[in-house]
Order: structure tokens, then sequence, then C-alpha cells
């Protein structure tokens, strides 16, 4: 099967709750993330995983198949900086092979490879920026 993008929704049980994420298809039931999912910790970027469908049509996931290659941290924004601010850092996370985004307009998921030199903590201590890390 060629890989495609594709959207969809998945239930987790536990949470009873329904998400929509944006994945790589794989295989009728495997994909690869390509964002992270906001509120399942456990797909983030780059994570591969298989589904069934359940009655309803929406994926419930079976087991986690591949852990995403990057490192993931969560942060809560403040209004400390512009929005071109952070945009500068986007692109340097851009530049080093990550990849960033921001949920509900406060939320900041950062991905890094495992390999990266990029220190955030050292630039947040360079611009005195403290954010609250939000941890799993």
């Amino acid at each position: 099967m060629q890989e495609k993008t594709v959207e969809i929704e998945v239930y987790d049980k536990r949470e009873k709750l329904t998400t929509t994420i944006q994945v790589q298809q794989l295989s009728d039931n495997i994909f690869r993330t390509i964002e992270n999912e906001f509120f399942n910790c456990r797909l983030t970027l780059g994570t591969e995983f298989e589904t069934r469908q359940n009655k309803d049509g929406k994926h419930e996931i079976v087991r986690i198949i591949k852990e995403s290659e990057f490192t993931t941290r969560r942060f809560s924004l403040t209004s400390q900086f512009k929005e071109s601010e952070y945009r500068l850092l986007g692109d340097e996370i851009m530049k080093q092979g990550g990849f960033w985004q921001v949920d509900l307009g406060s939320i900041a998921t950062i991905n890094l490879p495992k390999d990266c030199k990029l220190d955030l903590d050292e630039i947040f201590k360079a611009f005195d920026f403290k954010p609250n890390e939000i941890r799993d």
C-alpha cells in the first residue's frame, strides 16, 4: 500500500474521548503520526501504531508498533514574548530537524531529534524565559 496522508478519529476507551489526527496510513490498520495528538500523549510525531475500528467506525489503538524517534516536550506559553519571537525559536527547531506546534493558542509541543544539540533549557535561560513544562 502506498503511504498516504489521512485524517482518522481515534477513540480512547480509558478516557472516553475521541480526537482527530492527521496520519500517514502505512497499511489498512497501521498508521504513523505526522503531528502530535494533543489529548493522547502516546501519539507524538513519528509514532507508529495499529488500530482496529469499533462499531462506530472510530479507530481504537491496539498497540504502539514503534515509538517516536523524537524527544517531545510540552510547555505552556506566556505573553512574555510576541508570537514573532516564538516563531524564531520554532524556525531554529525546524532547522535542527525538529517540529513544533501550538495547540489551544498557548500549549507548545516541541519535537527534537534524539541526537539534537539544541538545548532548550539553555535558550530559555539566556532569554530569562521560564515556561511551565507540562509533564505526562
